[in-house]
């Protein structure tokens, strides 16, 4: 990845999400690439209209969507993140669509440059999970939707994720001071990526909402036909080697679990936890929950 594109959140999208690995890389891009189709399902985007893609990321349910419309379709691209605007700023010259993007560098809960009644759809994919004040962006897509635009966003709900590493906080301080130091390890490492304490969880934009409440950001906005799916998917994990595991992580805020070895353990520790930690993961056999929210909404006519 050039350097000019690198800040947090790119070199998660970019580089960490998939830890390297050009097959998971595959893997995860067809995954997500269902989800984009997903959203834009929910917009239902026509030929001649302007899309607001807010938290484009690298650019995915941006580009998919003037591959299903054409030309005649306009996007507006925002980020918080400026190497992700200029990746994928680029990333539209090289596909030669740079006339019907614009891009737009600020969070989703302050669309300053985008005008009242501007756009006709507006989509988000895995963005409001982080934004802190999330009716505030609510209030802003409503703003900016043309009477009669459609809201379609996917966002997780990672909640279940941290009241589980709560639980085995919980469990670890029940443990003798002299018992196995395997799960208090795991502890370490998993508290690196979700808080493990309800007040920590209540803090963070990631972990302090679930579904319901994005049905009330959005009635509270003025959204009207308000339909909200919540999916809950337990499968196989399909992580293919050690090294991907080590080097992926579950979010952008999320430390890679060798990036914690390294920074948070000690070299004794780190050779008591890895093995046993690694012959958990080649026994394979590991399942993981996700938890998606599926929202569609209508700003009234009048």
């Amino acid at each position: 990845m050039s350097s000019e594109f690198s800040d947090s959140w790119s070199e998660w999208l970019l580089h960490r999400r998939h830890g390297g690995d050009a097959e998971f890389e595959r893997s995860v891009r067809s995954n997500i690439t269902r989800d984009a189709d997903r959203v834009l399902d929910g917009a239902r985007l026509e030929p001649g209209m302007t899309l607001a893609d807010i938290g484009t990321g690298d650019g995915l349910v941006a580009f998919r969507a003037i591959e299903r419309i054409g030309a005649s379709l306009n996007v507006l691209m925002t980020d918080i993140s400026v190497p992700l605007l200029e990746y994928v700023q680029a990333e539209a010259s090289q596909r030669g669509i740079l006339a019907q993007c614009k891009f737009l560098h600020g969070s989703a809960d302050v669309l300053n440059d985008i005008d009242d009644d501007a756009v006709n759809a507006v989509t988000t994919r895995s963005v409001l999970a982080y934004v802190e004040d999330k009716p505030a962006a609510l209030r802003e897509f409503h703003r900016i939707l043309r009477p009669g635009g459609r809201l379609s966003i996917g966002e997780p709900v990672m909640r279940d994720d941290a009241l589980e590493v709560c639980a085995l906080k919980k469990l670890v301080s029940a443990q003798p001071v002299d018992s196995d130091p395997f799960f208090s390890m795991l502890l370490r490492w998993r508290s690196a990526q979700f808080p493990d304490t309800e007040d920590e969880m209540r803090a963070l934009p990631l972990t302090n909402y679930g579904e319901r409440d994005l049905v009330r950001y959005a009635l509270d906005a003025g959204f009207s036909e308000i339909h909200l799916e919540f999916h809950i998917d337990v499968l196989t994990e399909d992580i293919p080697t050690w090294e991907v595991f080590l080097n992926n992580s579950p979010h952008p805020l999320a430390p890679s679990l060798d990036y914690v070895l390294k920074t948070r353990f000690t070299p004794d520790e780190r050779e008591f936890f890895e093995p046993k930690l690694r012959s958990l993961f080649e026994k394979g056999g590991r399942f993981g929950a996700s938890r998606m929210a599926w929202m569609t909404a209508t700003k009234p006519e009048t």
